[in-house]
């Protein structure tokens, strides 16, 4: 039984990561915000189905409070810790800048330094599938230069990548960072294509269909990124020769993984899926892209394969049908 850190805990992949942690065990103290960039009543909603359960402790803490950070640590020994906060979300980051700057570079450094001063033996946290900008090589690797990020929330954690391996180095904190792609399912977020569209069209409304729908995405199941987070998380990264550096240049105890489904989909496919699966076709209207977007996205997992045996795998259909199900339950809407 381990102590686990879950940070961003009433976010969708941060209960989802809580529950899987608790249900094989282990102890875990989960600390998030409850800002309101999307509704807070959906964070407190997901809190509760953890709420109770034997092994779970919750503190309403932000990343950049520095002194309740310290004091937090202070108060647990973590063995672990799962750092899934941030300030998301591409196009906010256009018009709201300063909260990406507090949550996910300054919370980041304080995340980095209780870690160092508490001896964390293992930090493992969200990156994302953003930092690799317009790049056109298909799919993307971890291999690949990410030096040209086309949005402020990518930069940051392109940021949070380096900050992580500057730490890896100088004091030998071993850090994981797992770049998702494009997650959806049950409690997802009310800001992303899949709960906007369903919503939508239950509604009978209008939606904005970007590029004029010449996009695909590596749309991924929140079951395949638990899965994923988990399993790094066990794996702790460790340093190597000098004179024998991984294959990302560096003999630190430093490790990035993609966390995708490795199987594209056209945004398109992605409408027409959910039309058969709320029994209703949707009304399009056909737009250009928006600044900050990328046209695709595909994840090479190799090296998340290799490493943890795992591979994620759940076809978009499959995790359609559960989100649509559970949006309708938890809406009250009729199927």
């Amino acid at each position: 039984m381990a102590r686990i850190l879950v940070t961003g805990a009433a976010g969708f992949i941060g209960m989802h990561t809580s529950a899987a942690l608790l249900a094989r065990g282990d102890q875990v103290v989960a600390i998030d915000n409850l800002n309101d960039y999307y509704s807070p009543q959906l964070k407190y909603d997901r809190l509760a189905l953890l709420t109770g359960r034997t092994g779970f402790s919750f503190r309403q803490l932000a990343l950049e409070d520095r002194e309740g950070m310290e004091q937090l640590f202070q108060q647990h020994k973590f063995d672990s810790v799962i750092h899934l906060a941030a300030q998301a979300g591409v196009r906010y980051s256009l018009t709201n800048p300063h909260a990406y700057a507090d949550s996910n570079l300054t919370g980041f450094v304080n995340i980095l330094e209780a870690c160092r001063h508490h001896q964390v033996a293992h930090l493992t946290y969200a990156s994302s599938s953003s930092v690799y900008g317009a790049n056109k090589k298909m799919p993307f690797s971890v291999e690949d230069r990410v030096d040209h990020p086309v949005s402020l929330y990518a930069a940051t954690k392109k940021a949070n990548e380096l900050m992580a391996h500057t730490y890896s180095h100088l004091f030998g904190l071993p850090t994981t960072g797992l770049r998702f792609f494009t997650v959806y399912g049950p409690w997802g977020r009310p800001d992303m294509a899949m709960w906007l569209f369903t919503e939508a069209i239950l509604a009978g409304r209008t939606i904005d269909v970007f590029n004029h729908g010449r996009m695909q995405r590596d749309f991924t199941f929140i079951d395949d990124i638990v899965e994923g987070v988990v399993r790094t998380n066990d794996l702790i990264p460790r340093p190597s020769d000098p004179q024998e550096m991984d294959t990302m240049g560096t003999a630190a105890p430093w490790a990035v993984y993609n966390i995708g489904n490795n199987q594209p989909v056209q945004l398109l496919r992605l409408i027409e899926t959910l039309e058969q699966t709320i029994g209703h076709v949707a009304t399009k209207r056909f737009l250009p892209m928006q600044p900050g977007d990328v046209e695709s996205t595909c994840a090479d997992i190799q090296a998340l394969q290799t490493a943890t045996g795992f591979r994620p795998n759940t076809p978009i259909e499959v995790g359609v049908r559960k989100f649509v199900d559970w949006y309708r339950s938890y809406h009250g809407v009729p199927g």
